[in-house]
Order: structure tokens, then sequence, then C-alpha cells
């Protein structure tokens, strides 16, 4: 994908986040994204002729390790997309954002319309003898 086209991906991401792209390099096929407070990384766009994957990286040590989500993600196999790249990473950097984990509101969306049973007192316990 042309860098050009990428580069508009990117923006469209962005304007349903609390990142900013703040530089795009076409020379260096790198983008540079930001979000408060002090989140910050970048993405390295694969040239199509050549077929590799993106990378993504961050100069910051306070968000270095969260991006290791996005990078497991982009060396696994298969093709991915600038969309889902950008997504991988926004899900990593949840708890610096201060949002809460999606995984966790799945869990308690799913789990609010479970009524709990109360245990049953006079039911024996599988396998364990009573003496």
């Amino acid at each position: 994908m042309a860098f050009e086209a990428l580069a508009e991906a990117a923006e469209r991401w962005c304007a349903r986040t609390p990142f900013q792209l703040i530089a795009a390099e076409e020379s260096e096929r790198r983008m540079d994204f930001y979000a408060e407070p002090g989140v910050s990384f970048y993405v390295l766009c694969p040239d199509a002729a050549c077929g590799d994957s993106f990378h993504v990286w961050s100069e910051s040590e306070d968000c270095l390790p969260f991006l290791q989500l996005a990078q497991d993600y982009i060396s696994s196999c298969g093709k991915k997309t600038l969309h889902e790249v950008l997504e991988k990473v926004f899900k990593s950097f949840r708890p610096l954002l201060g949002l809460p984990d999606v995984d966790d509101d799945a869990f308690e969306e799913y789990n609010a319309d479970v009524e709990e049973e109360e245990p049953e007192a006079d039911h024996q316990q599988m396998g364990v003898s009573q003496q």
C-alpha cells in the first residue's frame, strides 16, 4: 500500500482514539503517534515490494514494555494491516491511558446478566467422603 494511503488510514484511526499522528515521514516510511499523558510510539511501515511486516517501537522506557503484545502479534503468522496493528497497540496501551481493559469490560457485561445461585447446604461434594 502506498505510504500516503497508510497515513490517511492512520488519521482515520486516530479520529476514534486518544492518539494523534504527529509525524509521517514518507522517506523512512515512519509514523509517530502521541497521546496524553505522554504515551508515544512509532510504526515503521513495510514497503509492499519487499514483503516485510510492520514494526512498532517506542523511545519512551515507560511505554516500551506495553508494546510486547503488539510486537508478538505482528511477528505471528500472516500479513497484518495497519489498522490491525494500531488496534493491537491501542489495546496494549489502555492501562497507560487510564482506560479499562476491553476484555474485562466484555467479561463484566457478560456476567451482569447471570444471576448467582446460592449453594445448597445439603448437597454433598462429589468424591469427598464425610467421616
